[in-house]
């Protein structure tokens, strides 16, 4: 058994070569949460709500392209592995719709908008959902595989780090500031790294083979899936606290150019966030091991909600008293948004592999996906429809009286919270404990020990 355990532990190599791609798919996927909504708004002049409305509708698109990415990855078979191919025809479709919406001509308007974002999430789906498969399947030890996650999320963060930074020098050193110069500098930045991560990705990470025993119908799958009662527990706590961070996440720059008077210093404090964010992962990750992972999850929920509403106390001129509010949520971020969710997910598919006889990784990846751009999609519809109904104003020199203002402090603040702390119920009684995972891999390993019929 101790020689077992020894040959599943992964090498730090294999962990850093595999958590490489995350790196420029968020640099690039932050600034589309982040900048776009502002700045097809008030630089490009879209209406908040067609903005809103376009998010919403290239969302939705994801009910079909998901579930179908998955199915496709999970029965690819190739000299090259089920997972590689598909992460190599996305990134070059990847770069060209970063390109598109990041840099637009003069003439762009809002579907220009709409065309190149759905082109970006076509290519998201085809790159992530055989990505993240791929990694709950480097390891089966439950621990582990939050050694996998946790470097894939602190890839994502270097990536969105690097988003912060590349225009956070050009403002100290150059004065280039404003959500057009930040996309500008990001997405050139993203369209030389990525291919180097990809490529190195690709050549370094090994895929493992998948024993297929059975061959489930795609509907007797889906089925099977949503009966997984530890999978649904998780995906709803993942999506209602999703929806809370997604909220404040369009609203962020509004907040800090409208209330506290300081746009162009943003780029700053989100530099911070995700420095906070980069540093404590592996603290959550730590505690995942010596608590469990659920009650982490848990925790991070509650640390998040409890922090929020103390941004209703800002306004202008309050700038750097933003940044203790930052740092808490930065590092109650890094529990709940990556690591600890992606690994628990990995979990509840060996749950299914037992039921089903079939590894369905990226099915269940391609159900995360949905959730994942579903409640990036809902929360950045409540932020949009939120301030146009409190009829808050963003087309260039309007003015905003106090109730608007009060509108855009209560949604970026307080409101989240109430989805933090039902997300927070949700998680509570999680079922699938260390000692729940170690019976399913033993039952597994007793599986596939037995000759094929």
């Amino acid at each position: 058994m101790q020689t077992l355990q020894k040959l599943q532990k992964l090498k730090s190599s294999t962990l850093f070569y595999y958590s490489l791609t995350d790196m420029p798919v968020m640099m690039s996927i932050f600034p589309v949460m982040v900048f776009i909504p502002r700045f097809y708004a008030s630089d490009v002049g879209v209406p908040l709500a067609v903005v809103g409305t376009y998010i919403f509708v290239t969302r939705v698109m994801d009910v079909f392209t998901d579930p179908l990415m998955g199915y496709i990855s999970d029965h690819t078979r190739t000299r090259f592995g089920r997972r590689r191919p598909w992460v190599a025809l996305a990134t070059p479709i990847m770069m060209l719709a970063i390109y598109k919406l990041f840099m637009p001509p003069a003439d762009a308007d809002g579907v220009y908008m709409f065309v190149w974002m759905v082109a970006l999430s076509v290519a998201t789906t085809m790159m992530l959902i055989p990505y993240y498969a791929w990694g709950a399947e480097l390891s089966t030890d439950y621990n582990e595989r939050s050694k996998v996650t946790g470097w894939r999320a602190g890839a994502g963060v270097v990536g969105q780090l690097t988003a912060q930074l590349v225009p956070a020098m050009a403002l100290l050193f150059f004065g280039l500031g404003g959500s057009a110069t930040v996309l500008e500098l990001v997405g050139i930045a993203m369209l030389v790294t990525m291919p180097v991560c990809v490529m190195l990705t690709l050549a370094k990470t090994p895929e493992p083979e998948q024993r297929i025993s059975s061959v489930v119908p795609v509907m007797k799958g889906v089925k099977l899936m949503f009966t997984n009662g530890p999978f649904l527990r998780l995906v709803m706590a993942f999506m209602i606290g999703s929806i809370g961070l997604n909220i404040t996440t369009p609203l962020y720059i509004f907040f800090v150019a409208d209330v506290l008077g300081a746009e162009d210093q943003s780029i700053y404090m989100l530099s911070c966030f995700y420095i906070t964010n980069l540093l404590t992962i592996p603290f959550w990750v730590w505690l995942s091991g010596q608590i469990g992972k659920h009650r982490a999850y848990l925790l991070s929920f509650i640390v998040i909600a409890c922090a929020h509403p103390f941004y209703l106390l800002l306004g202008e001129g309050d700038f750097w008293w933003m940044l203790p509010v930052t740092i808490v949520t930065g590092f109650a971020a890094a529990g709940f948004s990556q690591a600890i969710p992606n690994s628990m997910k990995a979990d509840v598919i060996d749950l299914d592999t037992l039921e089903s006889g079939e590894n369905r990784a990226a099915l269940f990846f391609s159900a995360w996906s949905f959730a994942q751009k579903a409640t990036a999609s809902i929360g950045g519809a409540i932020a949009m429809f939120g301030l146009a109904l409190w009829g808050f104003d963003a087309a260039p020199g309007a003015i905003n009286g106090e109730s608007e203002m009060f509108g855009l402090r209560f949604l970026f603040s307080t409101f989240p919270s109430v989805f933090f702390l039902i997300a927070a119920a949700i998680v509570w009684r999680y079922p699938i404990t260390e000692d729940r995972h170690a019976e399913i891999r033993a039952a597994l390993a007793a599986r596939a020990s037995q000759p094929a019929a």
